[in-house]
Formats: C-alpha cells, sequence, structure tokens
C-alpha cells in the first residue's frame, strides 16, 4: 500500500508516526553539528521544508520523558555511532514566527506573548522545586499569563535558556522558525522599526555570547540585514541560496523526485513535472524542486498547475514589479523570454530601502523564490538570474493580468489588444486612454510617473500576444533605439512599431508635436529595417505623446 502524502504535515513525529512518505533529510543533523556554528541563519524559499527540518531537528535533540530515538532507526542519521550517542540529549527551545502577519504592532506583540508563553508552558518542569529563585518564578509566571511588560519579554529567551541550563545541566539548542514572517507587515503597517528593535534584542539576549547556547539554527525567506537585526551578533553564521552549506538539505533532488514518482506510478510523468516545478539552484546543487507543488501535483494525479500560490507574497511581488522602475520592467520582459540577467545582490534586506535600492528588490525576488540563480556564483561577481520554471512563469503572468484585469476587463483588454494588432487604432486609442487612467487610480501610481503604465503594458502584451507576436522593446534597429516592436511570426499579418513621448514641464512642446516627432523618429531612423528583414511587409508606425494621464495617439503605415 502507498504511503500518504504529507501534505500541510509539518510535524516530524505526526509524519513518522502516521507513515507518511518521509524524504530523509536527517543528514542536515549531521551537517549542523559538523560544521561547529554556534548560530546557523538558513533563509530558504517559502514551503521548502523548513518547518518539517526545524521539527526533525528538535525530535532528534531534545531530551524528553518519551524516547524518540524509534523516529530516526530507520534514516540515515542513524548509521553513525557518533550522531545516535547525540539523539536525546539536550534542552530544546523551538518558537515558530511563522502566522505572525499583523497589521499592527500591539497585535504582533500579543501574538509573540503569546507563542513565549507557550514555550514557556512546555518548560513548565523548571517551575518544580527550588531550581528557580523567588523572583525567578514570579517572572516565570508573568510570561506563562501572558502579563510580561515588553522588557521582560525581551530577555525572555536568555532566561529561558539560562533556566533550562541549569536544570538539566546542559546547554541549550534553540530553534527559530520564521524569524522575518512578520517584518513584511511590520513594514506595510509602519511599525518596522519598532518590530525590529523588539526582535534585536530578543534575538541578541539569547544568542549573543550565550554561555547556555549550545547551537542555534533560525529559518526564514530573507536574509534581514545584519546591521538592522544582528548587530554585534559575531556567533551567527548566514548561509543562503548563494551558498554551499545546506545545498541540498531544502527542496527535493531529481533523484528523490523520481523515487516518490515510482512510487505512485507517475514516472512517466517525469519531463513534464521538471519543467514546471524543477529548475531551482542552491550553491553548486542544481535541479531542485519545489517540494509542496511536485507533492500537490502527485496527489492531484499529475495534474500540472501553479500550486506555489500566497496571496501575501504575491502582493509583494505585485508591488516591487508595477511600481518598479523602467529597466526593472524591461529585466523582467527579458526574464519572461527566458533570458538571465545580471544582478548586484545586496547580502542583507531592509524594508525601507525596497524603495531606494533597485539590487534591494533582485534579492528579495531571489530569496523568495520567485528567481533562482543560473550557476555558482564567485565572489565579487554579479549572479546570472533566471525564472526557475514554468510554474513561476505562470506566477508572473498572473500577477501581470491581474493587474490589467483590475485597471480594465478581460474583454476590453482582448479588445484592445485585437484592435493594435489589426490596425484599428481609433478603438485602441479610446480603450488605451481608459486603461492608463484605471491603472493610474488602482496602482497610486502619480501623474508624473505615469510612463510606468507604458512599461507595464509593454509586459501585458508581451504575454497577451505571445502565441502570435514576438514582442520587442529598447533595443537597436536602423539608426537608432525603438521603444516596442511587434514582430508577427506570421510575416502576412501586420508588424508594428511603437514611440513613447513624454511631455516634460520643461520643455515648450505639446502632445501634438511630441506626438509627431515620434513618428518622425520611427522613419527618420529606419525603425523598420528589422521587421523588413523578417520579411514582413505591412508595417504600422505608431506614437504615443503623454503628459500626466492624457496620452494622444497618432498611425501612419509604412508605405
Amino acid at each position: 500500500m502507498r504511503k500518504k502524502l504529507p501534505i500541510g504535515i509539518s510535524d516530524f513525529k505526526r509524519l513518522i508516526d502516521t507513515d507518511c512518505v518521509y524524504i530523509d533529510k536527517t543528514l542536515l543533523i549531521q551537517e549542523v553539528i559538523d560544521k561547529g556554528t554556534s548560530v546557523a541563519l538558513i533563509p530558504r524559499m517559502r514551503r521548502f521544508g523548513k518547518t518539517l527540518n526545524l521539527s526533525m531537528l528538535q525530535y532528534f535533540f531534545e531530551k524528553r520523558e518519551e524516547d524518540t530515538s524509534y523516529l530516526f532507526k530507520s534514516l540515515n542519521i542513524w548509521k553513525d555511532e557518533k550522531y545516535r550517542k547525540m539523539q536525546g540529549q539536550f534542552p530544546v527551545v523551538f518558537i515558530s514566527f511563522k502566522d505572525v502577519k499583523y497589521l499592527t504592532w500591539e497585535e504582533t506583540f500579543k501574538s509573540m506573548k503569546e507563542l513565549i508563553s507557550q514555550e514557556f508552558k512546555r518548560h513548565r518542569c523548571l517551575t518544580e522545586g527550588n531550581i528557580l529563585f523567588p523572583e525567578e518564578k514570579e517572572d516565570y509566571q508573568k510570561i506563562i499569563r501572558k502579563e510580561a511588560d515588553q522588557a521582560l519579554l525581551a530577555v525572555s529567551l536568555l532566561r529561558l535558556t539560562e533556566w533550562l541550563h541549569r536544570y538539566y545541566k546542559k546547554t541549550v539548542i534553540v530553534l527559530i522558525d520564521e524569524y522575518d514572517a512578520p517584518a513584511h507587515t511590520a513594514y506595510v503597517g509602519k511599525y518596522y522599526e519598532t518590530f525590529i528593535t523588539f526582535l534585536r534584542n530578543w534575538l541578541s539576549g539569547g544568542l549573543k555570547d550565550n554561555v547556555h547556547l549550545e547551537r542555534g539554527v533560525l529559518t526564514g525567506i530573507l536574509r534581514i540585514a545584519k546591521e538592522s537585526i544582528f548587530s554585534g551578533l559575531n556567533n551567527i553564521s548566514t548561509f543562503t541560496v548563494v551558498h554551499e552549506p545546506f545545498r541540498d538539505k531544502f527542496g527535493l533532488l531529481e533523484t528523490e523526485v523520481e523515487k516518490l514518482l515510482e512510487e505512485y506510478g507517475l514516472h512517466s510523468k517525469l519531463p513534464e513535472i521538471r519543467q514546471w516545478y524543477d529548475g531551482y539552484r542552491i550553491g553548486s546543487c542544481e535541479g531542485i524542486y519545489n517540494p509542496w507543488s511536485v507533492l500537490k501535483c502527485i496527489e492531484a494525479n499529475s495534474t500540472l498547475a501553479p500550486y506555489w500560490v500566497n496571496t501575501s507574497d504575491n502582493a509583494l511581488m505585485k508591488q516591487l514589479i508595477t511600481q518598479g522602475s523602467d529597466d526593472l520592467k524591461a529585466d523582467i520582459e527579458d526574464l519572461l523570454k527566458g533570458k538571465t540577467i545580471e544582478k548586484t545582490l545586496e547580502e542583507g534586506i531592509i524594508f525601507p530601502d525596497l524603495e531606494k535600492s533597485p539590487n534591494t528588490i533582485w534579492s528579495v525576488l531571489l530569496y523568495s523564490g520567485y528567481l533562482t540563480i543560473d550557476a555558482a556564483p564567485s565572489y565579487g561577481i554579479p549572479c546570472r538570474l533566471r525564472i526557475p520554471n514554468i510554474e513561476i512563469s505562470e506566477l508572473y503572468k498572473s500577477v501581470i493580468l491581474d493587474w490589467f484585469r483590475k485597471s480594465i476587463n478581460e474583454n476590453k483588454y482582448k479588445l484592445l489588444l485585437n484592435s493594435l494588432i489589426s490596425g484599428d487604432i481609433d478603438t485602441f486609442s479610446q480603450i488605451f486612454r481608459e486603461f492608463l487612467l484605471s491603472s493610474v487610480s488602482v496602482f497610486d501610481v502619480s501623474a508624473e510617473e505615469s510612463e510606468k503604465i507604458y512599461h507595464a503594458f509593454i509586459l501585458g502584451m508581451l504575454i497577451g500576444l505571445k502565441d502570435t507576436y514576438e514582442v520587442k522593446s529598447n533595443r537597436e534597429s536602423g539608426l537608432g533605439r525603438y521603444d516596442v516592436m511587434l514582430i508577427p511570426k506570421n510575416p502576412k499579418d501586420l508588424g508594428i512599431i511603437m514611440e513613447f513621448k513624454k511631455i516634460s514641464p520643461f520643455k515648450k512642446m505639446d502632445l501634438e508635436t511630441a506626438v509627431n516627432s515620434a513618428l518622425k523618429q520611427i522613419k527618420d531612423k529606419h525603425y523598420a529595417l528589422e521587421l523588413q528583414d523578417r520579411g514582413v511587409e505591412r508595417i504600422l508606425y505608431l506614437g504615443l505623446a503623454f503628459e500626466g494621464k492624457n496620452v494622444l495617439i497618432r498611425h501612419k503605415f509604412k508605405t
């Protein structure tokens, strides 16, 4: 009988006890021990097995009344006596912030109080006997009753490790899951600095120069900059997706996917599943699959679909893309065409810098799993980035299409594109004006920045016309650089060259003059040469001049 799929199960003991499929990642234990790092921060993509791996570490190391060694006896870690001897030998603190996502500091602090209280309750044995002094017992009870003030809660991690060390006479292992989960909502809710200050104090107290600490392992999605959260924490080592350590301990390798598909009689589906869910690279380890999507695909009897969906994460991605610079949209265009781009990454993320530093945006997209590295990175050399697979490509497309649907309905979007490629510019102009006005309103783009709408429109064309047209932008042709070119895959169809002109308040030029200048530029710089070289005979010149929310469109057919 086939084992059950562990979809939605992140507790290691429950997974083993209920005889679910388990891809053996227990050599993570060996790597944590042998690495010798006092505190390891391991950021990985969402749903890549972080919580399950930390749960596995907890059940391996934690000294409990019940014997949990049976969980590991058939697994890789049990083959070496050196590691077997360490099973069940340490007190463990395990706290997960994965569900702490509130829009106010008050709600976030209340939630953190609850989580820390639950962990203190789990170690209630500390209050028995005379291990704690009376004043320590009082603080312990305050934390359990969720009556601790911010100052007491900030030192709670340090105090708990101290008291556990005293009780068990063994140093403590600290596991923090999704440490960065509240950071994004804190940024959106405008209490980022308050949250980061508290988290810095709480983590530093428990991890920095703590004589009661045996090992610390933190997971999350982003590496929040050391300056803002780990200041002075010299004993922490970070292992992101561009580093070698732990490269094969999160996500599924091809051999592991093959074994899974064999068990469920789906081995013939491997090539398609590879295209959809493979493609991630961590350090030098390539061919890493998204485990959540693979399991969901197997559950659905190999139905291929984008399973890796989370509304809040996609909202950040949408914000980064739609409100990003023109250069960013041009890079997204290249990525959607299957190309790689080269970027210098920011090692640490500071959310307020998202609006200032374009490199920070690429780091967020990489660490979140919306991009992957194309080759093992070398120190000081920009990383080559690409979209990993069809699933993520579809996610980009859905974000862009959703952006259009909020601006104009789907029927008008299709009519917009169809009127353009059929040469019905009157209809195109009417719908495009409506699209421009709606987009500025929906996405809070100021009239002065409305050119961003045009570049997003290019992305919309790239997706909506992908079956019949090659959409190129900002590329050399003839004597200059055109804005947009639509190259029909069938040379008998209409080829289109578009030139945008923005009216500057400092230049004495009206919309009519600007749009005529755009049409003249297309002709004078011989932009049509590339289309003619492709055998396209019917060519449309399209000039678009805009000033804030106003746009004037003129056209002429090449004679």
